[in-house]
């Protein structure tokens, strides 16, 4: 009986146990402890697997000509409870918890990365400052400085798998929803300034609907729909480490990466990592409003700055090219070199205009007909001679037979002696004025833009004149020439056209605005919740007002 009764007894310990056992485990599995946290399928930020010769050559500065090179020495390994201490020790409003996977990527800045580290520490002198000026006028924790880190391994003009660009990795339909300009020679994402302000307004906005800057962090990364999934799966925790298995493995390891990031930015010296000291000056830059058409390499000839510093301080300009016609664009420049573009700003918008301005304002579909100009057409003629053919005439005149067929009405290619036929059309040039005594142009209406030709072996001022409309005297006037002796390769200024000068009315007034927190859902894309988000700060904003 007493043995009957002892089996009884340790059979149900054991079920007991199990029961227990099984009861544990199932918590582990939907409660995610932080300080044991493992996970093997995280994926790497783009930036860590970046080249590091592909972004030397996307910063655009050369640390090669450094007065002295960095010493990089060997790292030192630390355990879990130092790398814990100094987290909790940074000055810091945001949670920088210590994990393995934070660890995992703490070794992999200061072990396989810390070339790269080595690097970003000398461009945040120039990144950072400017960083902190924005979330501080946010009111943002500074510590966010450190998200570009992991976002584009601070390369201005990073482009994501995905197609997310610059320094903070705006998504095009986001970058536009925050007031930043793309298009095919601009993209305000690759604007250091532009971007990180509105970045800054991004961050804030999403801690208005989270409430928690791990929660911020992690939208910022796979946008807040996938957040408010991974919530809504998670029985509507609402604390980052809650939610982990449930985010995707893209998102899991971007908090464990900032974390890190903000580690080894401040504790590089106990790694041995010391700044990358470069040749190139980040920090004496100033800014100049460009209201029109300027190519880089114009500015590089005339105030001889290599075209890779140009560059480097405006990454937003895709294609060297600075639209300035359509309105007025910020051209950062060292401070020096931004007094010599001001100064010379007539002779650089000028310079080799032809060569690097070649969309044309107008093609003529039919030369022939009098109305393609309203009349503001200056024709060129040429009288025919013996042995002369269309294909001749075309090449003297740098044409082709099918233009001059269009600009006389021909069908043929059929020629007669002694007829006159129109080789070149120009629209007419307008009115040269006058200088005044102090040198400065009386054209009311703005300023003038000048039309080029490069002078070539047997030209003639005279020759020049009649093939564009005007005479030698004005030919002079516009070069400030005292002899009609030209010299081949010399740029000459053959027409002249008054450009009005548009006003620009700057809008300094700033507004404080409300905000109301969103109720998540999780069916909601990233986009509209944001977008849904914008639409209602709007709508206080003018209740308010």
């Amino acid at each position: 009986m007493k043995k009957d009764a002892l089996i009884v007894l340790i059979i149900f310990l054991s079920s007991t146990t199990l029961l227990i056992s099984q009861n544990q485990e199932k918590v582990n599995t939907t409660t995610t402890n932080k300080e044991t946290l493992q996970d093997s399928s995280v994926v790497l930020p783009e930036s860590l697997n970046d080249n590091l010769s592909h972004l030397l050559h996307n910063w655009q500065i050369d640390f090669s000509k450094s007065p002295s090179q960095c010493n990089k020495g060997v790292n030192i390994a630390y355990t879990d409870s130092v790398y814990m201490k100094r987290l909790y020790d940074l000055p810091t409003i945001m949670e920088l918890s210590f994990n393995p996977v934070v660890r995992t990527y703490i070794e992999m800045y200061t072990n396989k990365r810390r070339d790269l580290v080595s690097y970003m520490l000398s461009l945040g002198d120039y990144y950072y400052p400017m960083f902190e000026e924005a979330l501080d006028r946010y009111g943002l924790p500074l510590e966010l400085k450190y998200l570009p880190v992991i976002e584009s391994a601070l390369n201005p003009v990073a482009v994501s798998r995905m197609g997310a660009t610059g320094l903070w990795q705006f998504m095009l339909r986001t970058g536009r929803q925050y007031k930043l300009e793309v298009n095919s020679l601009v993209d305000e994402r690759r604007d250091p300034y532009k971007s990180t302000d509105a970045a800054a307004q991004y961050l804030r906005d999403l801690y208005q609907i989270y409430e928690d800057w791990n929660l911020v962090i992690a939208a910022y990364n796979c946008g807040p729909g996938n957040v408010n999934k991974a919530i809504a799966r998670s029985g509507g925790q609402r604390d980052y480490w809650d939610i982990y298995y449930n985010l995707p493995r893209e998102t899991r390891g971007y908090v464990p990466a900032f974390i890190a990031a903000n580690y080894v930015m401040n504790y590089n010296d106990e790694h041995r990592i010391c700044h990358q000291e470069t040749s190139n000056e980040l920090i004496a830059l100033d800014t100049v409003h460009v209201d029109r058409e300027v190519h880089f390499q114009q500015i590089s000839a005339i105030l001889e700055i290599p075209i890779e510093s140009i560059r480097r301080y405006n990454p937003q300009f895709k294609r060297d090219l600075i639209p300035g016609n359509h309105k007025p664009y910020a051209l950062v420049l060292p401070t020096k070199e931004m007094y010599a573009f001001i100064s010379h700003k007539d002779e650089i918008v000028n310079h080799n205009r032809s060569v690097y301005m070649t969309n044309r304002m107008q093609t003529l579909t039919n030369l022939n007909d009098e109305t393609a100009l309203s009349g503001n057409v200056l024709n060129t003629y040429y009288r025919i001679k013996k042995g002369d053919t269309l294909g001749a005439i075309a090449r003297r005149n740098g044409t082709t037979v099918g233009r001059l067929q269009r600009m006389n009405g021909m069908r043929s290619t059929k020629l007669s002696i002694g007829k006159r036929i129109i080789v070149k059309q120009i629209a007419k040039p307008v009115e040269v004025q006058e200088d005044n005594q102090d040198g400065k142009s009386n054209a009311s209406t703005g300023e003038v833009e000048n039309t080029y030709y490069r002078v070539k072996r047997g030209d003639t001022l005279g020759g020049i004149a009649r093939r564009n409309g005007t005479t030698v005297a004005q030919l002079q006037r516009m070069n400030r020439m005292n002899t009609s002796k030209i010299a081949i390769g010399k740029n000459l200024v053959v027409q002249q056209k008054a450009v009005p000068v548009p006003e620009i009315n700057v809008d300094t007034s700033a507004s404080e605005e409300k905000y109301q927190r969103i109720e998540l859902s999780p069916s909601t894309s990233s986009e509209n919740i944001i977008t849904e988000y914008l639409k209602k700060k709007k709508e206080e904003s003018k209740d308010n007002t």
